[in-house]
């Protein structure tokens, strides 16, 4: 499951790119990358730390504990409590690392979590569930920016084009389990934006196959050629390029599907009526720091510290971090799922938000 698009990819030099024959991509010298990360550390957290309370001790009551799975979407999150931001604005906020979103869900549900992150296709189809407590949208994470998603295939594999992956396989991450994994229907945020674009290109999409795989296999399964092509967000998009010259054939996150919200924050409505001051306060903190995001040393210094490698985290394509929470623009995600029939009813994504008004922050 984020700053300016045109930003990100000024930063590593890099546009999208299809065909076998790929431009070298152009990089800033690391150390000059390093420079600008521990400058930009100190403007972050001095824009973060703003509306505390006069005396410095929380004003507002009770801990809030939010689940994360640690990754790009989730930096401003990582930043903003280890800088203090939500101390400083009044808030007692603990953040703890999970590896999947079923195991968030579970931990919200069960009470031992109360904001929970995740991608908006397995959140929205947890809402439809009737089975499940109603779900609230406490804030907005990540959009997508161009080259944040990719259908990649192999040098030599002679697909250029959208059109020439009909009839061929695809391997793409394995889904949560949330939604039934199908060969040739979408089950994931993934499969499900790649599927709207190749049907705007002509493709039928029954005629892809998906092959949902552990992430980690999905390079070595394009290097060995067991597959067409892979579908991969960032990290593994600068893994796959880097390493095996591989190269985008479409962009998941173009044209009708161009900054899709990919992640927000949940909690179960029930929480989110008990304490709606925390909730709007522990907003206003993170979009914040989602707003000072827009500067890429401190989020690029995060991803290093938080295990990827400093190459990569110095190189790796971002989207957008979202300054406001807008209905309208999650009301994308939700229409695209039922279109798709990922849902068998429509959402009314506005109804989701914690607090009242359509627009916040």
């Amino acid at each position: 499951m984020r700053f300016a698009e045109a930003r990100s990819l000024t930063a590593r030099g890099r546009s999208p790119r299809r065909g076998p024959a790929p431009k070298a991509r152009g990089r800033q010298p690391r150390a000059l990358v390093a420079t600008v990360a521990g400058l930009a550390v100190v403007s972050l957290a001095t824009a973060c730390q703003g509306g505390g309370s006069a005396n410095g001790q929380p004003t507002v009551s009770g801990t809030i504990t939010v689940a994360a799975i640690r990754g790009i979407d989730t930096t401003p999150l990582y930043i903003a409590h280890q800088d203090g931001a939500f101390a400083h604005a009044g808030l007692r906020v603990k953040v703890i690392s999970y590896s999947s979103v079923a195991a968030e869900f579970q931990a919200l549900i069960k009470g031992h979590v109360d904001i929970a992150s995740g991608d908006y296709v397995d959140f929205f189809a947890l809402a439809a569930k009737s089975a499940h407590p109603y779900l609230s949208i406490v804030a907005d994470a990540y959009h997508a920016g161009p080259g944040v998603m990719e259908v990649l295939t192999y040098p030599g594999s002679g697909i250029t084009t959208p059109q020439q992956l009909a009839d061929r396989t695809i391997a793409t991450p394995a889904g949560s389990g949330i939604i039934p994994q199908s060969g040739s229907k979408p089950y994931s945020l993934e499969t499900l934006a790649t599927q709207s674009v190749l049907t705007s290109d002509g493709v039928n999409p029954d005629q892809v196959t998906w092959r949902p795989m552990p992430a980690s296999s999905l390079i070595t399964e394009l290097a060995e050629h067991k597959v067409s092509a892979i579908l991969v967000d960032e990290p593994e998009i600068f893994k796959a390029e880097s390493t095996l010259g591989a190269y985008a054939v479409l962009d998941s996150c173009s044209g009708a599907t161009a900054n899709l919200p990919l992640s927000g924050y949940f909690a179960l409505s029930a929480f989110a009526n008990q304490r709606p001051a925390a909730l709007a306060a522990f907003r206003r903190v993170l979009l914040q720091a989602q707003k000072a995001a827009v500067l890429p040393g401190p989020v690029r210094a995060e991803l290093a510290s938080s295990g990827m490698d400093m190459q990569t985290a110095s190189l790796v394509t971002i989207g957008s971090y979202p300054t406001s929470l807008d209905a309208a623009s999650l009301q994308r995600v939700a229409d695209l799922m039922f279109n798709f029939e990922i849902l068998d009813k429509a959402i009314n994504v506005s109804g989701m938000i914690a607090g009242a008004g359509k627009k916040s922050g």
